[in-house]
């Protein structure tokens, strides 16, 4: 089966720029201005010159070309840069659903959809824009551009990533954070998509790596995606059934209901621990409930960001 086909035809993610444009709609005007605006001479591409603009930049021999005015625009010309980063071990694919669209998604179609919306924004702000994706290994990376060339091959790279299958892919999201943050060296927003879940490290790991992604004053927004009434509700019919582990493939096979305040209370004190070493380490915390309406958690968070900056 064509996946990459079969999600197209249900045209909920054929254009994710379109749907980003009307997602965001309305929350672009007094977005954050960055105090520290970049330079370089590594030339990206041709804008029209408009009447009122600096002429420092104009090219000339293409205006002895085509009689047309026209400026340089450059790789750091941008307010600020932005570094996305996406986790797509295999419990963000979690739960499996039949069709990705704005009224069903799970925690990768939301990081996809999310990040799409949040790289609109800052196209439109001619900002920076670096992606990065992981799972059992670190699948991509891209530097922070502004480039339409580039803005393009990032959505091309969101389009792949949702349609591809993730089977027992797991991943210790700690390593990569780490070695991501080793990568950003000039300050910059980063958001991070992930379910904080991973089958083999302690808590404090996690925790240490978020830390890392705050060095050098980035600032680090945590869409932490979750499925409430799975994740953390545990609200399974009562019948013997078993549990797989999406990731590493052990099972085990219990009633729901034997388990569930246990569980409940486990997951609610990690979720509270994630939250609090958020707000110590200065890291928005934003929750991103899979169940919940797609619209309202990321324009909450826009709104918020306009109030603050």
């Amino acid at each position: 089966m064509d996946i990459q086909n079969e999600i197209n035809k249900t045209g909920g993610f054929t254009n994710l720029e379109l749907l980003a444009k009307q997602v965001v709609e309305g929350f672009i005007s007094g977005m954050h201005k960055s105090p520290f605006h970049g330079f370089s001479a590594e030339f990206a591409e041709h804008k029209v010159y408009n009447n009122g603009e600096s002429t420092k930049h104009i090219d000339w021999k293409l205006y002895a070309k085509t009689d047309k005015l026209f400026t340089k625009r450059y790789e750091e010309e941008t307010n600020l840069r932005c570094h996305i980063i996406i986790d797509s071990s295999s419990s963000m694919h979690y739960p499996k659903i039949k069709e990705h669209h704005l009224g069903s998604l799970n925690k990768i179609s939301f990081s996809v959809l999310a990040t799409a919306c949040l790289m609109n924004i800052l196209k439109k702000q001619r900002d920076a824009i670096g992606l990065s994706i992981y799972s059992d290994e670190y699948d991509y990376y891209a530097p922070e551009k502004g480039s339409e060339k580039h803005h393009q091959m990032l959505l091309n790279t969101l389009n792949q990533t949702i349609s591809k299958e993730s089977s027992n892919k797991n991943t210790d999201t700690f390593k990569f954070l780490h070695l991501i943050a080793e990568k950003i060296h000039r300050r910059s927003l980063i958001f991070l998509f992930t379910d904080m879940l991973q089958a083999s490290s302690s808590p404090e790991k996690l925790f240490e790596a978020l830390r890392h992604l705050k060095y050098n004053k980035h600032e680090v927004i945590l869409f932490h995606t979750f499925d409430s009434e799975k994740e953390l509700n545990f609200d399974f019919s009562n019948r013997p059934t078993r549990f797989i582990d999406v990731e590493t493939g052990e099972f085990i096979n219990l009633y729901a209901d034997n388990i569930k305040d246990n569980y409940r209370k486990a997951v609610s004190s990690y979720f509270y621990d994630l939250k609090m070493k958020c707000a110590q380490y200065g890291i928005k915390y934003v929750e991103a409930d899979t169940t919940k309406d797609f619209d309202k958690i990321l324009t909450t968070y826009l709104v918020e960001r306009q109030k603050f900056v």
